[in-house]
C-alpha cells in the first residue's frame, strides 16, 4: 500500500524521536494523529507538516496515563482520518528524570513506569485491536538498549524498558498469525531533550533523525526486533555478557 494512502497515530510527538518520525512519515506521504501532553508543541508541530505532501497532520492533546481514554481516542482518530486507513500505532512517550545524586525519589520511578511502560501497554493493547479490525498494520513501541541489562543509575528507567520490551515480545507472539506487526526498536544513546543534561560518549551518540528513518522503514517490513543504531546489537550482547562481579565495579 503506498504511503500516502496510510495513516498513523505518533504517540509522544512533541520533540525528540517521535517529532524527528512526524517529520520523516510526512515526507512520505503519511496522514498523521500527532499525540502529546504539550498542545503548543504539538500545533507549531502539525502546522510546520501541512507545507509538505502529508495531506492531514491533527494534533492531539493526551497524558499517556489517563489510561481510560485510550480506545476511544483511536476510534475517534481513525474516524477523523476518513477514507484513509490508519495503519500504524507508534508509541515514543516517555520520561527519564535524572534523580538526585545517589537518591532516586521513588514519586519519579513511579512516574516512569506510569508513562514509560504502561501508557505503552494501554496504547499498544489498544493499538491492536483498532487495527486488527481496519485490515491490519504495524504496532511499534520505542523501548531502549538501556532494557537489555540492569546497570548502576536509573533503574527504574531500565526496568521501565525491559518491562517493555518484553511485553512487545509477547504482544509479538499473541498477535502471531494475525494481520498486525508487532515491531521493537532500541535505541542507544539519542540527543534529545530528555538526555539534554546526560553525559554521552559523543562516538555512539546519534540524532534523532537516523532513528526516525529506522523507525520508518521498519513500517514496511524486515527485522521485528531493531537496534538502533544497528551496533548496539553487538555492544549490549557483550554487556550482558559481563560477570555481575565486573558490573558492580562498571560505572556506566
Amino acid at each position: 500500500m503506498p504511503a500516502a494512502s496510510r495513516g498513523a497515530i505518533i504517540v509522544g510527538a512533541s520533540s525528540g524521536i517521535g517529532a524527528a518520525l512526524a517529520r520523516e512519515l510526512a515526507g512520505r506521504g503519511y496522514t498523521l494523529a500527532l499525540l502529546a501532553r504539550r498542545e503548543d508543541a504539538l500545533t507549531a508541530l502539525s502546522a510546520s507538516l501541512r507545507g509538505s505532501a502529508l495531506p492531514v497532520a491533527r494534533a492531539y492533546a493526551h497524558d499517556v496515563t489517563d489510561y481510560a481514554a485510550v480506545p476511544g481516542l483511536i476510534e475517534r482518530i481513525a474516524t477523523e482520518m476518513g477514507s484513509v486507513p490508519l495503519r500504524a500505532v507508534i508509541y515514543c512517550a516517555g520520561i527519564m528524570p535524572l534523580g538526585q545524586g545517589d537518591v532516586w525519589p521513588f514519586d519519579e520511578q513511579r512516574a516512569m513506569i506510569e508513562t514509560n511502560t504502561i501508557g505503552a501497554m494501554a496504547w499498544l493493547d489498544a493499538g491492536a485491536t483498532a487495527l486488527r479490525a481496519r485490515g491490519g498494520g504495524t504496532l511499534v513501541g520505542l523501548s531502549s538498549v538501556a532494557g537489555d541489562r540492569g546497570r548502576k543509575g536509573n533503574s527504574a528507567y531500565q526496568a521501565s524498558k525491559a518491562a517493555l520490551s518484553v511485553y512487545l515480545e509477547s504482544l509479538r507472539y499473541r498477535l502471531a498469525g494475525t494481520n498486525v506487526r508487532v515491531v521493537t526498536i532500541k535505541p542507544g544513546f539519542v540527543a534529545t531533550p530528555m538526555t539534554a543534561t546526560v553525559k554521552t560518549p559523543k562516538p555512539l551518540t546519534s540524532l534523532p533523525e537516523p532513528i526516525a528513518r529506522r523507525i520508518a522503514a521498519s513500517l514496511d517490513g524486515g527485522a521485528e526486533v531493531v537496534y538502533a543504531p544497528g551496533y548496539w546489537r553487538g555492544i549490549m550482547g557483550i554487556v550482558r555478557a559481563l560477570p555481575g562481579a565486573v558490573m558492580k565495579r562498571t560505572t556506566f
